[in-house]
């Protein structure tokens, strides 16, 4: 069941929810309007699963960024939530979608126990102007049926990311 508006509000003012910073003018019927950090890493070489990736960190002037199409860019929200007893949902919004910019497409979900700054798989369709602070997407909040296992407590290796993390995905394949 997703929480709306209203009821993600009562959840903060309790703790139940932590979204650091809170602004309650961004919350709409269903979800909570997340903001684009401050910094990019983007990736110009080919990528293997096998290994580690090399991306260079780029701090997103006032100005904005131009992104490129064929580019992987990794971004990161400027809000860093939390929750032991929801998990939570975030996705691009239609905003977002019009200017053709693709966010976090594959992998939307962070588990009940999940305390982070969300790192954001980013692709555009065209060249596109964004900028930090840019209102970019939608974070819901889902109630959990049965027993809560928290994702913090099972020592996952995406714990408390506050920062943008790149796939280690070669962690198990090694």
């Amino acid at each position: 069941m997703i929480l709306t508006g209203p009821e993600i509000a009562k959840a903060v003012e309790i703790g139940d929810i932590v979204i650091d910073p809170y602004d309650d003018r961004r919350l709409s019927p269903n979800a909570y309007d997340w903001r684009l950090g401050d910094t990019i890493r983007t990736c110009d070489t080919d990528l293997d699963a096998a290994l580690g990736s090399t991306f260079t960190d780029c701090a997103l002037p006032a100005e904005g960024m131009v992104l490129e199409p064929g580019k992987l860019y990794l971004g990161v929200t400027h809000e860093r939530t939390h929750s032991e007893r929801y998990a939570q949902m975030i996705n691009g919004d239609r905003t977002i979608g019009a200017l053709g910019v693709w966010v976090h497409v594959s992998a939307p979900l962070g588990h009940v126990g999940h305390a982070i700054r969300w790192t954001l798989e980013i692709r555009a369709a065209r060249r596109v102007r964004i900028y930090p602070g840019m209102t970019f997407g939608k974070i819901i909040f889902l109630k959990t049926h049965g027993p809560l296992a928290s994702y913090q407590r099972m020592g996952q290796k995406y714990t408390r990311s506050n920062g943008i993390d790149v796939s280690r995905l070669y962690e198990e394949l090694t």
